[in-house]
């Protein structure tokens, strides 16, 4: 039986690694070999002549390798160290809990809230990379570097360190935004990884084991490449070596340029096989933009399930070609449903994009403000037809950051995001955040994935950036109306 690859995040729990040093060979011995193949009747200067010559039309018929170091001068300064700390309860107990009447309707509620309260927590230490993108300290890394840290910290090249905060989160594409306080700082030059070529060099600089700046080359493997994981990231993959610790750093294109972000590897053992996979850089400029501006990601969304085109599908549907996306089920009550999408059609075009594949879609339906009315070329039982179709909004896990410094799920400890039309028609309410995540003040408090925070401190709340607001006013005390189930109560949190 054949081993199944399995993708691993690049980010690594513990460092350790020893040094390995290298030989090189020298000219000396091809000239040796030039020479000894000349014609030994031959004058000596004939020979000497000949074998120039010779060398000289190699050298002009050889392509030029790549010159990296100019790159590697003006922009590896930008590329940071990041160094994250987060908190593993080893055991948990139980919280007591004040003695209630069994007939008080919300004893049956409190006892739903009594969660395990970790005690004598540990620190974990990772360690990633990332690169600055403005020079007031704005930086870009993956989500999974810094996901579920306590503290995180950077480190530059002059050996300046900095504690960041996290900005915002968004797991669907894999990308974290930190700011650190410090100005004029060196920066990268952010590229189009839409023009990126299969066969174009590229540069990965990052910190593989723990090793600062470690630079690495390789080419383009293949581009939109769609991996079995929970992202839509149709990712540039690549030969360059990268290995835990690399995850964040720049994948930088032979004009200086970043076109990607160093994400995931494909291994058996957890270290580089050749199979390197970085996220386009403008997925990852658009997130960061939103993130800044808007404190969360808004996405379109289509609502169906989609699949390539094959030969087989293709004979089985009666089409000439492989293009396009084939469309499996639409769900009930989506906007594909709406616009008459059936199962079976094969996108061609959308919004005036060709569909080449199905992994270009996704990308292009997101990147649609929700609510616009776009045209869709389709293929039905070997008919062209256009139908128009009102975008959707997809519903994601992006978290806005409270003004913490360094608190991963803020000062609260939410991660949180809108209610879905449905989830509001089962909770009976038109506002509130579901609860993704619980940690620190609200997971003492017990609130825990599943809740919907209704309000703080009597204000309704309905976004996460709201409710960023509201915490960075608060004083050590809040109190959140939270729903579990068909129970309202007001929750005490004490923020410390």
């Amino acid at each position: 039986m054949k081993p199944i690859l399995t993708p691993k995040v690049l980010v690594m729990s513990l460092v350790a690694a020893g040094l390995i040093g290298a030989g090189a060979i020298g000219y000396s011995e091809r000239t040796s070999s030039v020479l000894a193949n000349t014609n030994a009747s031959a004058p000596m200067t004939q020979q000497v002549v000949g074998a120039l010559g010779a060398a000289q039309n190699n050298a002009a018929i050889a392509p030029a390798l790549p010159d990296f170091t100019s790159i590697v001068a003006k922009y590896g300064s930008a590329v940071v160290n990041v160094s994250v700390t987060a908190e593993a309860p080893p055991a948990a107990t139980m919280p007591q809990m004040p003695q209630m009447d069994p007939n008080d309707p919300f004893s049956q509620f409190f006892k739903r809230f009594q969660v395990p309260v970790p005690r004598g927590e540990m620190p974990m230490h990772g360690v990633g990379s990332g690169f600055i993108i403005s020079p007031d300290g704005i930086i870009l890394t993956n989500a999974h570097v810094v996901d579920g840290a306590k503290q995180v910290d950077v480190k530059l090249t002059d050996k300046r360190e900095f504690k960041a905060k996290v900005i915002g989160v968004d797991r669907q594409s894999d990308v974290a935004v930190l700011k650190i306080d410090a100005r004029n700082l060196p920066t990268v030059k952010l590229g189009n990884s839409a023009e990126l070529r299969v066969g174009d060099w590229v540069l990965a600089i990052g910190s593989p084991f723990g090793f600062e700046n470690t630079v690495t080359q390789g080419i383009v493997s293949a581009k939109w490449r769609a991996l079995p994981d929970e992202t839509y990231v149709p990712f540039i993959q690549t030969d360059a070596p990268v290995n835990p610790g690399n995850s964040g750093g720049p994948l930088i294109n032979m004009k200086g340029e970043v076109v990607g972000i160093n994400s995931q590897i494909y291994s058996h053992s957890g270290g580089y096989e050749g199979l390197s996979f970085a996220i386009p850089i403008d997925i990852a400029a658009n997130v960061e933009q939103q993130i800044v501006e808007h404190g969360h990601v808004t996405r379109g969304r289509l609502g169906v399930t989609i699949q390539d085109m094959t030969q087989a599908l293709a004979d089985s549907f009666g089409l000439k070609t492989l293009e396009g996306a084939l469309v499996s089920t639409v769900e009930p009550g989506s906007p594909a449903a709406k616009a008459g999408l059936e199962p079976g059609d094969v996108l061609l075009k959308f919004n005036g994009q060709r569909v080449d594949n199905s992994a270009q879609l996704p990308v292009q339906v997101a990147e649609i403000k929700p609510g616009t009315t776009v045209k869709l070329e389709l293929l039905r039982k070997g008919t062209t037809k256009e139908l128009n179709v009102t975008v959707g909004e997809l519903q994601n896990t992006t978290v806005a950051q409270e003004e913490t410094g360094t608190q991963n799920h803020g000062r609260l400890g939410l991660m949180v995001r809108p209610l879905t039309p449905e989830e509001r028609q089962q909770t009976g309410d038109s506002t509130g955040l579901l609860v993704e995540n619980s940690s620190g003040p609200a997971a003492q408090a017990g609130i825990q994935p599943g809740d919907v925070i209704v309000a703080m401190n009597g204000t309704p709340v309905t976004s996460a950036k709201q409710l960023s607001e509201l915490v960075a006013r608060a004083g050590k005390h809040v109190a959140l109306l939270v729903q579990r189930e068909n129970v309202k109560i007001f929750v005490p949190v004490d923020l410390g």
